[in-house]
């Protein structure tokens, strides 16, 4: 199939400075995005996970839910003294944190979109990245759940008149993660206390399920988590960091990677190994084990396969970095498609679909077929093939000037993830007892993990 019989378009989300614009493409007509929504104007955007809807922040105290299908704004809300808000996967709930006036006031509300009826509250003291959004849903939004103070808190996700249906008791405990389609587990970190160590623990969310974990996994060395469940709500990948090293030498701390099964057979960590690459981006086909080629893209903020397999998209974006802001996309073969180079860009998104919707990419296969990388090949190299129309630069270009230090304790997982990024060479011997499909899932999962961007989408 070739791009321009794609059977469904793909839509990015551009926001400068007060307003937002939506982009029809690629492939663009005449090499330019058609636009499909111009200057709406906002402090801040986010896509529901499946799509549908287009949440936009106007103001301190005004929320308009856009329809994508239809681009028309579907319902505002005016929520006073308005700190964070959260649209849920299928886009059928608002959810929004206001600053407490006083211990009795419910600050947490969820909205139902189509209705803009009120449909729960309840009270939050503080709003930390590991406790927000308060209530988090499942992918198909059939489970819903929350974290409270020494349990987890489920809910009917149809029906929130019911109130609190199910708690799993977890003394200790500092984060969640509910696993995506179905919402069938939550995996719960309990950080280190009084000498004991971490520990990542998978629960069953039935109501009739055991109160005991199904897996376990305890972490000495541990300062912070990230979590993240495969489709199918069968593996967890757990990225465990820590300040310091084993040996408390490095000021980069420690990072290990490891997996983790509902069925609980298997327990065991991923080797894995950091390095800072400024901009080289390495291209990998998981199932095969194989290098598919290489480009780079210097300063990038973000980046971001498109839905459909067939464009990578990367962005320099402020406040990260207030010059050189601007967007490049890339073929499937890494060569450079478009670019466009901005005063200010603050937000570059993609509108989520599913991959259901998009084909098979004929010129990937072929080129999967064809295309023969040298593994001893310096890392950074670009073969002829796939090489993007770039300047050209010298032999020996000049050393970057180093980054500013920054202690272990000033960056969170988010930041140290973006900053640093997965040894190019994925090992193929991960030292688990695997087999090919378990293994499949294990890079596809971890190479999901390292493209998600840590963008601050702040002015």
């Amino acid at each position: 199939m070739s791009v321009a019989d794609s059977p469904a378009s793909l839509e990015i989300l551009v926001r400068e400075p007060g307003a937002l614009a939506l982009w029809t493409g690629p492939p663009f007509t005449n090499g330019q995005p058609s636009i499909k929504l111009d200057r709406i104007p906002c402090t801040n955007a986010k896509f529901s996970e499946n799509g549908s809807k287009l949440m936009v922040i106007k103001s301190d105290s005004t929320i308009g839910i856009y329809d994508c299908k239809s681009s028309k704004e579907l319902r505002t809300f005016e929520v006073l003294n308005l700190l964070a808000n959260a649209l849920s996967p299928c886009g059928t709930y608002l959810q929004t944190f206001q600053k407490a006036l006083s211990p009795q006031q419910k600050n947490v509300t969820l909205w139902k979109v189509e209705t803009g009826d009120l449909v729960y509250q309840l009270f939050q003291k503080n709003m930390t990245k590991a406790s927000w959004p308060s209530i988090v849903f499942s992918s198909d939004e059939a489970s819903a759940c929350r974290l409270a103070t020494n349990e987890i808190q489920l809910f009917d996700a149809g029906d929130f008149s019911k109130g609190i249906i199910h708690r799993i008791r977890v003394p200790g405990i500092a984060g969640i993660e509910l696993s995506k389609t179905p919402g069938s587990h939550v995996a719960a970190f309990v950080p280190e206390s009084k000498g004991m160590p971490a520990s990542v623990q998978i629960f069953a969310c039935g109501k009739d399920s055991p109160s005991q974990p199904v897996a376990r996994r305890s972490f000495f060395r541990c300062s912070t988590v990230q979590l993240s469940w495969n489709y199918g709500s069968t593996g967890l990948l757990i990225v465990v960091q820590s300040d310091v090293d084993k040996t408390n030498q490095s000021y980069y701390g420690e990072s290990r990677l490891n997996y983790l099964t509902t069925d609980g057979t298997h327990d065991g960590v991923v080797p894995l190994r950091f390095g800072n690459l400024p901009g080289d981006m390495v291209f990998w086909d998981y199932m095969e084990k194989k290098q598919l080629g290489t480009t780079k893209a210097e300063w990038s903020v973000t980046s971001e396969w498109s839905p459909d397999g067939r464009y990578f998209l990367t962005a320099t974006t402020a406040p990260r970095l207030q010059v050189d802001n601007g967007i490049k996309i890339f073929l499937h073969n890494g060569s450079l498609y478009f670019k466009k180079m901005f005063d200010k860009l603050y937000q570059v998104d993609w509108k989520p679909e599913s991959p259901d919707k998009f084909g098979e990419i004929a010129e990937v296969v072929k080129s999967l077929d064809s295309l023969k990388v040298d593994d001893t090949k310096m890392r950074g190299q670009v073969s002829k093939s796939t090489q993007a129309p770039t300047k050209s630069s010298p032999a020996n270009p000049p050393a970057q000037k180093p980054a500013a230090y920054r202690p272990p304790h000033a960056k969170d997982a988010a930041s140290v993830q973006a900053e640093e990024s997965l040894e190019t060479r994925m090992p193929v011997d991960m030292k688990l007892s695997l087999d090919d499909g378990e293994m499949d899932e294990i890079s596809a999962l971890w190479c999901l993990l390292n493209l998600q961007s840590s963008t601050i989408h702040e002015q």
